[in-house]
C-alpha cells in the first residue's frame, strides 16, 4: 500500500468535512515545530540541550513553580515562534507560561486557540527516556479579537483536535479530530510524518496498569482498595494477575496504552489535595482524554468524565484515570461507591 503522508491525510479530512483549511494548516505547523523539537531532543548532550535552564544560583522556573530544563524552554520557544505568523491562530497558551500568548499585531489572526505542554516528562531528558509534546485546539469564541485566559476555559468536549508527539526511538504523532485516533511516524529520510496506524482501538479489557506506587501511602481509601485488589492477583477478588508499568512521562505511558491497551492513573492524594490533582486539565488531561475516548477508551477523574468538566482556571489540575474502558469504569466505580456509602 502506498504510504499516506500527514499532508495527504489532512487533505482527506478536509474533503470529508472533518477539518477546514485553517485547522489543517495549524496541525501542519505544529507537526513541523515538533520535528524541530525532535532534532533538538535527538542531539542530546551534543546539542547542549541537557540540564537545567538558568544558572546554578537562579534556576529558571515556570508558572507551575517547577524548575525548567533547557529543552523545556527551547521547545516552548519553537512552538511559539512557529505559530506566530501563519494567520491560523487567535492566541496560544503554554503550560510553561502564566498567561496566553497573543499573536503579534503585525501578523494576521485566525479563529483557533492552541494549548500545549511543550515537553511533557522533561525530568527524563537527561537519562534518555522518551519525552513528548501534547497539544489541544479550541475555537476562539465569536467576536473575540484579543483572547484572554477566560476564552480558553472551554470543556474538553469543545476540542476541535488534540494530539501528542513522542520523541523516542521513533518520533510518533498521534492525532484526533473527533473522528477516530490515528498515528503517524516520522520518516527521517524524507522528513515527513507518514500514517502508520489508522483508527486505533484500545482494548476494553487489560491486565496492565501504570501508577506511581511511591505515593500509595497518600492515596484516598477507594484507590487503596482498588490497587490492593489488582496486586492480590489471581488469588484476589479480580481473579487474574496484573502487570505494572511506570515511565513518569505521561506521553510515554499513554502511548503504551494506545499501542497495546492498559490504564494510566494519577489519582488525588493527600499531598496534592489542595491543588486538586497533579496533571493539568487544559494541557494534559483534556487532550489525552479526547485521544483515548476516540480510540474506544475512557477518561475520568475517578469520579466524573474529564471532558465534561467546566474549566475554572487556565492551569487547573485534576486527577486522571484513562485507558482501557472497562478497567477505568471499574476504578471509577470504586470511588463513586465510596462517596455514596453512608457515613
Amino acid at each position: 500500500m502506498k504510504p499516506v503522508s500527514l499532508i495527504q491525510f489532512m487533505i482527506e479530512e478536509r474533503r470529508a468535512g472533518h477539518v477546514n483549511a485553517e485547522l489543517s494548516l495549524l496541525i501542519e505547523v505544529v507537526a513541523r515545530a515538533c520535528k524541530r523539537i525532535a532534532v533538538a531532543t535527538n542531539k542530546g548532550a551534543l546539542g547542549g540541550v541537557l540540564g537545567m535552564a538558568g544558572s546554578e544560583d537562579a534556576l529558571s522556573m515556570n508558572i507551575q513553580g517547577e524548575a525548567q530544563k533547557k529543552l523545556d524552554v527551547i521547545s516552548n520557544e519553537i512552538l511559539l515562534e512557529a505559530n506566530a505568523w501563519g494567520g491560523h491562530l487567535a492566541a496560544c497558551a503554554s503550560e510553561e507560561m502564566e498567561d496566553p500568548q497573543p499573536i503579534p499585531d503585525m501578523y494576521p489572526k485566525g479563529n483557533h486557540l492552541l494549548l500545549f505542554d511543550p515537553l511533557d516528562g522533561s525530568s527524563n531528558i537527561d537519562v534518555n527516556i522518551s519525552v513528548g509534546t501534547i497539544f489541544s485546539v479550541l475555537r476562539c469564541p465569536d467576536g473575540v479579537t484579543e483572547p484572554k485566559a477566560v476564552d480558553f476555559l472551554q470543556p474538553g468536549t469543545a476540542q476541535l483536535a488534540a494530539g501528542y508527539v513522542v520523541y523516542g526511538p521513533a518520533t510518533v504523532l498521534v492525532l484526533t479530530f473527533g473522528h477516530g485516533t490515528h498515528e503517524f511516524t516520522l520518516d527521517r529520510e524524507v522528513g515527513s510524518f507518514v500514517l502508520s496506524r489508522r483508527d486505533i482501538r484500545i482494548p476494553a479489557e487489560t491486565a496492565e496498569f501504570a501508577i506511581n506506587m511511591s505515593n500509595q501511602r497518600h492515596w484516598q481509601a477507594p484507590m487503596q482498595r482498588y490497587i490492593g485488589d489488582l496486586l492480590a492477583g489471581k488469588d484476589g477478588p479480580r481473579g487474574k494477575d496484573f502487570n505494572m508499568r511506570w515511565v513518569a512521562s505521561m506521553v510515554a505511558d499513554v502511548h503504551r496504552i494506545v499501542t497495546r491497551g492498559g490504564v494510566f492513573y494519577y489519582p488525588l492524594d493527600a499531598k496534592i489535595l489542595q491543588q486538586g490533582g497533579k496533571l493539568r486539565l487544559m494541557y494534559e488531561a483534556n487532550p489525552m482524554a479526547f485521544i483515548v475516548e476516540q480510540a474506544g477508551g475512557a477518561a475520568t477523574t475517578g469520579r466524573e468524565r474529564i471532558m465534561a468538566l467546566q474549566p475554572t482556571a487556565l492551569h487547573q489540575r485534576v486527577p486522571v484515570f484513562l485507558g482501557s474502558r472497562r478497567e477505568v469504569e471499574l476504578a471509577t466505580h470504586y470511588h463513586r461507591s465510596a462517596d455514596e456509602a453512608p457515613g
